[in-house]
């Protein structure tokens, strides 16, 4: 009895430690989309991926993002829980941390693994630091494919945008509209998310490869992490500079140079990335010019259908698959 109570009493700890840092509570109607619900991450009893694989049952896949925060990563969802409807052999979980964060992130892997997950759609919040929890996941069977952002570890396929073209798309959108208003030159501000997210840096090099030649200066790069709140600080910083433009690198970061460009009042031209509410009342709003609007629903449907093929072990394309971009504007 005593080694029983004391068994009961170990699983309760690991399933609370497992719980603390990586949370399945994104909306809870996206969180389990499958005609089945699948178990949550912290159930540990799964069988073996390569056994339930084998034996043709039902395929469980997780989606992991950088965080719940953007609306982005809940067009991914969506596209995913399309993908799983069609398939009709899926049991789906969404996690994610709360914030971006490398060690939240790894803890959502590694609950996935335990959770018995077959396969995991991955959006890597940085190209190194979730590559030991990735070569656990793929001795333990898994099957790794990228959307949004990879890592520096192979996977079965990347679905995301050429952020390099979509970038220099921002730049030219941005220089377009400068001259158009007279200007020729100046200052010009980059809010990014951090210096070690793949697709954000990307972004920014294409944006930055626009303006060479030009008479126009590029400022030193500021961080704020993809949150709004810390990206309307750095931009209100710039806009105190003189900048003539502000480039935000994601949705937080162009959220919050809207935002700061609306309460300063003044005219700076704000160029951004990603499509949500609030994005598209400052383009409305003439706060904001435009935003390179990414297909994150295809990444999740698209990604899900990969995931499955390679499961099931048929042919899944081509290793990377650009999933477009469109410049949105008030026009």
């Amino acid at each position: 009895m005593r080694r029983k109570l004391m068994a009961a009493v170990l699983s309760l700890g690991v399933i609370a430690s497992m719980s603390a840092g990586c949370s399945s509570s994104a909306p809870k109607a996206t969180a389990t989309t499958a005609a089945t619900a699948a178990p949550a991450a912290e159930t540990t009893a799964a069988p073996a991926a390569e056994t339930t694989a084998a034996a043709g049952e039902t395929y469980k896949v997780y989606l992991i993002t950088m965080d719940q925060m953007d609306q982005h990563w809940v067009t991914v969802d969506s596209g995913a829980q399309k993908a799983v409807k069609e398939l009709g052999n899926v049991d789906y979980k969404w996690l994610a941390p709360d914030v971006k964060d490398d060690a939240k992130q790894i803890e959502c892997i590694n609950n996935a693994i335990a959770g018995g997950a077959q396969a995991i759609l991955l959006a890597a919040n940085g190209p190194d630091a979730v590559t030991e929890s990735l070569k656990e996941a793929v001795a333990a069977g898994v099957k790794i494919v990228y959307v949004d952002s990879a890592a520096s570890y192979p996977a079965i396929q990347t679905l995301a945008t050429d952020n390099k073209a979509a970038g220099k798309t921002a730049g030219e959108e941005m220089i377009t509209a400068l001259k158009a208003a007279g200007i020729e030159e100046g200052k010009i501000g980059i809010v990014n998310v951090n210096a070690a997210t793949a697709s954000t840096v990307a972004r920014e090099e294409g944006f930055r490869s626009a303006f060479e030649g030009t008479g126009f200066t590029l400022l030193e790069t500021q961080y704020g992490e993809g949150d709004a709140a810390k990206s309307k600080d750095i931009a209100a910083n710039y806009i105190t500079q003189g900048v003539v433009g502000i480039f935000g690198a994601n949705e937080g970061s162009t959220v919050g140079a809207g935002n700061a460009i609306q309460e300063a009042g003044e005219t700076v031209i704000g160029v951004g990335f990603d499509k949500s509410d609030m994005i598209m009342q400052l383009i409305n709003d003439g706060y904001l010019l435009a935003t390179m609007a990414q297909n994150p629903d295809v990444m999740g449907y698209e990604g899900m259908k990969t995931a499955v093929n390679a499961l099931s072990g048929q042919d899944t394309g081509a290793e990377n698959v650009d999933t477009g971009v469109s410049v949105i504007s008030k026009q």
